[in-house]
């Protein structure tokens, strides 16, 4: 049993969203119970114990669009790279990386990307992962470093004919190959899908190899739309938008998660909302490769489940929500946008996604759901309570403000010291890594 006290308890349950001085009882994976300190306390005397030190206990936060394989760009410089473009940055930069990447590389990418989830409050991802240099048994490398740091996963790798027939073939069964490994699984901490680049990298042979490969109970992990040469690709060689070739692929549904979703029209939007696919927003991704804004509070205003995500641009979601708030307030000229839309993409729509894929339930600290919480170290100083406690988030709070961090039941890290490595050791390896990747990249 574990108990997490001394803080304010924001539960994300509407039955009793708010307690001043409350706490969570943990039984194995799920939460016990939750409630009052003091009566929690002197029922479960015997329990170990988390201090909150004042501050607040929330639902662990949930990513659904990362990119461990980005993880050892931070600081890189390649040679010739100016790029004028969305593509220019896809070719010199990201598949530049991807082309290089070993599997010990993915492996140590994983880690480290882990190791900041963890430390920014992130219990649970949906990873997106590329390295055509290596792509057997890849995903396994993801998984050893996600089994060590104890964090949920849904993984998946990037289908593409960027590489040729034969690469795309590998990637392809690189899914499959995880796929039955994460069915066989029981632990319900990992799930997969097939992953796939974008339309504009791949041909129907490839779709329906994919297709024929993926299982009946998965869907789809797609970048759409994320830029304009993607659209006018698919409109030149197809003659249809990008949604509506999805379409005919027969890649929508509800299992399938459609990242960006940036030049996409009305009709578009209609298609998946038919089809209840899944969306995901990545704004400071979007602004920092100049896509443009896409039509987020519109797709939350339809109805179409929307998520948020990060891209592999930060671990913090706390800062992507930020990011989305200001982005489309200033996008659309109205200082009222995003105030509702993004934390409803944050802390419902995300955990909504997550229980496509995952049985245990997720998002609020609720008797019976998994026990992913943790608690950051703020203490306000204005009046604060379950009315106004996204306010407080928004502008009082960022990933580094987490010190504790618990997923299914397990502590990950506490004050701010993670329970499953030795930081400064992984780090040193990692720094290593990436040096000799760098080598490679500009040799």
């Amino acid at each position: 049993m574990l108990l997490i006290y001394n803080g304010r308890v924001i539960t994300r349950d509407e039955a009793c969203p708010w307690l001043e001085r409350g706490a969570v009882a943990i039984d194995g994976e799920r939460i016990r119970e939750v409630g009052y300190e003091l009566a929690l306390r002197s029922k479960y005397p015997d329990a170990e114990v988390l201090d909150a030190r004042g501050g607040v206990i929330m639902p662990g936060l949930i990513n659904t669009h990362e990119h461990i394989y980005s993880a050892m760009a931070r600081g890189l410089s390649v040679k010739g790279y100016a790029p004028r473009g969305f593509v220019d940055i896809l070719e010199g930069m990201w598949w530049n990386i991807d082309r290089h990447l070993t599997l010990e590389q993915t492996r140590l990418s994983a880690l480290t990307t882990l190791i900041e989830c963890v430390k920014n409050g992130v219990t649970t991802i949906f990873d997106h992962h590329a390295s055509f240099f290596h792509v057997p048994d890849s995903l396994f490398a993801i998984e050893e470093a996600a089994k060590q740091a104890g964090i949920r996963r849904c993984l998946c790798y990037e289908v593409s004919d960027r590489d040729g027939p034969e690469k795309a073939r590998e990637a392809v069964l690189e899914n499959e190959h995880f796929l039955r490994y994460a069915r066989a699984e029981r632990s319900d901490m990992v799930a997969g899908m097939m992953g796939m680049h974008a339309s504009f990298t791949i041909s129907d042979r490839t779709f329906d190899f994919a297709a024929a490969h993926k299982g009946e109970d998965v869907g789809y992990h797609i970048h759409v739309a994320e830029g304009a040469w993607d659209l006018e690709h698919c409109q030149q060689t197809y003659g249809v938008r990008l949604v509506e070739r999805l379409r005919q692929r027969g890649a929508l549904g509800p299992k399938t998660l459609a990242a960006h979703c940036i030049y996409i029209d009305e009709a578009e939007m209609e298609l998946l909302k038919d089809t209840d696919t899944m969306v995901v927003h990545n704004p400071e991704s979007n602004m920092g490769n100049a896509c443009g804004c896409p039509p987020t509070m519109e797709l939350v205003r339809r109805g179409i489940l929307t998520g948020l995500g990060t891209d592999g641009y930060t671990h913090d979601m706390l800062e992507s929500w930020k990011a989305a708030n200001l982005l489309h307030k200033h996008h659309l000229r109205d200082p009222n946008a995003a105030w509702s839309e993004v934390p409803m993409m944050l802390f419902e729509n995300n955990p909504r996604i997550a229980g496509r894929y995952f049985s245990t339930p997720l998002g609020k600290l609720r008797p019976g759901y998994g026990a992913d919480v943790i608690v950051t170290d703020y203490i306000p100083t204005t009046p604060m309570d379950a009315g106004n406690c996204n306010g407080h988030i928004l502008f009082g709070m960022n990933g580094r403000s987490v010190i504790h961090t618990v997923c299914a039941g397990k502590v990950l890290m506490r004050d701010r010291n993670l329970t499953f490595c030795d930081e400064a050791e992984v780090n040193a390896r990692v720094r290593e890594s990436a040096a000799g990747l760098w080598k490679s990249i500009n040799s």
